[in-house]
């Protein structure tokens, strides 16, 4: 990593201490080399607390955003974890840290950025994490239920299919609103149904499928 990168990433942590609580997430993101789930001509600006584009109309989220939708799970270290939104696989391997004894399965809808994904995610070691294809249904039900879903992409309203994957006690981080603006959402399932708190406003790039938005043809 050359200088200049280094001072970077020094940089972003020490931003992210100020503003995220979780060290133990923010931990995790430093032993990530972010560099790597970018492409070679944004590499320079991997440790920049912005979203960059990775190809294929989709982003990798900016590190505050994945810091707070991390933190916001509460994983102890031994959670089933799905991921909703594969992109580069960054977040799967920040996640992949913070289950050591768990189960990350991540899903992908764009087939070529899954297998990038995919073949990084194992030359990084990051053994307990499975990528997936999406299918017709919004995350993984043949994998439910999970103690943890995150989900990398807005929807218009919360999806009944994930709550419906969610362990009693799990919880499910989502932004939710518009296409061009959203809220991120945190759940909670109890007995007696979800519990919601609204963590601030965000943007982000469309969930497509069934319960999200139309594939934009």
């Amino acid at each position: 990593m050359n200088k200049d990168l280094v001072k970077s990433k020094r940089d972003l942590f020490s931003s992210l201490r100020r503003n995220v609580r979780c060290e133990s997430v923010i931990q995790a993101m430093e032993r990530v080399p972010r560099e790597m789930f970018v492409p070679p001509e944004v590499r320079h600006m991997a440790y920049l607390d912005v979203p960059l584009a990775i190809g294929e109309g989709q982003t990798i989220s900016q590190p505050y955003i994945v810091a707070l939708m991390i933190g916001a799970l509460g994983l102890r270290g031994d959670e089933r974890v799905l991921e909703v939104g594969t992109g580069s696989g960054y977040q799967a391997a920040v996640l992949s840290l913070l289950a050591p004894r768990g189960r990350v399965v991540t899903v992908a809808l764009i087939p070529t950025l899954a297998e990038r994904a995919s073949k990084l995610l194992r030359e990084l070691g990051c053994r307990n994490v499975d990528v997936e294809l999406a299918g017709p249904t919004l995350g993984s039900p043949a994998r439910a239920p999970f103690d943890a879903i995150v989900v990398a992409a807005a929807a218009p309203r919360l999806p009944d299919s994930l709550i419906a994957q969610l362990a009693v006690g799990g919880r499910l981080v989502i932004p939710v609103g518009t296409m061009e603006q959203q809220e991120m959402v945190q759940v909670l399932r109890t007995d007696e149904g979800p519990s919601l708190r609204f963590l601030g406003a965000c943007r982000f790039v469309p969930l497509i499928g069934r319960e999200a938005f139309p594939r934009v043809q």
